[in-house]
């Protein structure tokens, strides 16, 4: 196909002997000039040779087969389809046809803001070729900022890393998908096929409650936490698991309720998204104004003495951590053991016993397996955080929150719980009409 170049002319040619008679004729000031001039004329034709060949989002999109499906879904989505295309050194996980299969059929693709959300959510603000993702996880922001699904400052995030020989990039409720075709260049950015739509992340209480966080999630309800906490904007959680509450289960029967809610908010950082890739040897300050001691050892991350078990499970508002010990804003010196075997406790003089909390836990219909798989070394692999790059990054959220002319909070079981219940639903009828 013949290349067309569009608003340049050429009213005159020369042959190459008048060309250079004529710039002998020229004073030996102005020939620089000329030749200046040249070479931009030919960096121009070259750049829009190369920009012809390479196809812009739309057409690339148009002509992969095996994207006919998200091509169609986006064609009814014009806007979105117009923000990707426009925006510059993208990003997109381009989800197969037979990664969108599990969700024909649901009614929730009849919304038409869950589908530009879930859309959103497949358009990143930064090229990343597939060269630059390691086994130390990048959490990239996506193009979903509607604050009825996610509330975290420059849009939700991934987590992008290394497994094996697959890139990964992992969504909202340990939701997986594996590139399965990397680094398709387009006009503005790159594409990456991958197996598996994303999932969009969904309110802390519905997260701890699909994870099987029932001492946890029965505590928030207890204390009226649970709608406070799913509204914050930019949070980390460090969870503790049923296990760890059971552990001071003597101690907790006797707290009143001002006491159980300062524990459970000594376990938030607000305003902080705290991911793996950024934790380091440092101390934050918690919901409670009491600081919080990180310790990252051989691959190993500690918040005071308990050590985190699962880590990077995202949430409408940020990021869940959850720890193998209950912290305790009164013995905040409480240190770890690394070598040890057992979960250290906080709590002195406090033995097992049954949680209280559980019965205050809404009945799980199902538990997410993807979200109990447990390692006492997450960070294992990472590259060293550089120091203080959680609190740069604390920076930079609070200025974008301030910068920000859109304010609310993500809703914290109706729009967003949805987006979890999207995987549930099958059927095969949505995508037949197209």
């Amino acid at each position: 196909m013949p290349h067309r170049f569009r608003g340049v002319h050429f009213p005159v040619v020369y042959s190459r002997r008048s060309i250079n008679v004529q710039s002998e004729l020229l004073p030996s000031a102005i020939r620089p000039r000329r030749m200046f001039v040249r070479a931009l004329l030919t960096a121009a034709a070259t750049a829009t040779v190369v920009a012809a060949q390479t196809p812009s989002l739309a057409d690339a999109l148009r002509n992969t087969s095996q994207l006919s499906t998200l091509n169609t879904l986006l064609l009814a989505h014009p806007g979105v389809l117009y923000t990707l295309g426009n925006a510059t050194n993208i990003t997109v996980f381009a989800p197969s046809n037979s990664a969108l299969e599990p969700l024909s059929g649901s009614p929730l693709l009849n919304n038409s803001d869950f589908v530009t959300a879930l859309l959103t959510y497949h358009g990143y603000d930064r090229t990343i070729r597939a060269s630059e993702i390691s086994s130390t996880p990048l959490f990239p922001h996506s193009f979903l900022n509607n604050t009825a699904y996610s509330n975290v400052t420059g849009g939700q995030v991934v987590e992008a890393r290394t497994r094996g020989d697959n890139v990964t990039i992992t969504s909202g409720l340990g939701s997986t998908a594996n590139v399965t075709t990397a680094d398709v260049a387009v006009s503005n950015g790159i594409v990456h096929i991958i197996d598996n739509y994303l999932t969009i992340p969904v309110s802390i209480s519905e997260t701890a409650s699909q994870a099987g966080l029932t001492a946890f999630d029965g505590a928030l309800n207890a204390t009226n936490l649970t709608r406070t906490l799913d509204g914050l904007r930019d949070v980390t959680v460090f969870a503790p698991s049923n296990a760890a509450f059971s552990a001071i289960g003597s101690a907790l029967g006797s707290l009143n309720a001002t006491q159980a809610t300062q524990i459970l908010e000594y376990h938030v950082l607000n305003g902080t998204v705290a991911y793996s890739s950024l934790l380091t040897n440092t101390t934050v300050r918690s919901l409670t104004g009491e600081n919080i001691t990180i310790t990252v050892e051989d691959g190993a991350v500690f918040v005071n003495q308990a050590r985190v078990i699962r880590a990077d499970v995202l949430v409408a508002g940020g990021v869940v951590h959850v720890l193998d010990s209950v912290l305790n804003p009164s013995n905040s010196s409480a240190r770890p053991s690394p070598n040890g075997d057992n979960a250290v406790v906080a709590y002195s003089g406090a033995s097992s016993g049954v949680v209280p909390y559980t019965t205050n836990a809404p009945t799980a219909t199902t538990t997410n397996t993807a979200l109990i798989q447990t390692t006492d070394d997450v960070a294992n692999g990472y590259t060293t955080a550089p120091s203080g790059a959680l609190n740069s990054a604390a920076t930079s959220a609070a200025a974008g929150r301030s910068s920000s002319s859109t304010g609310g909070a993500a809703m914290p079981t109706g729009a967003a719980g949805a987006v979890g219940a999207a995987a549930l639903f099958g059927a095969a009828a949505f995508f037949a009409d197209f």
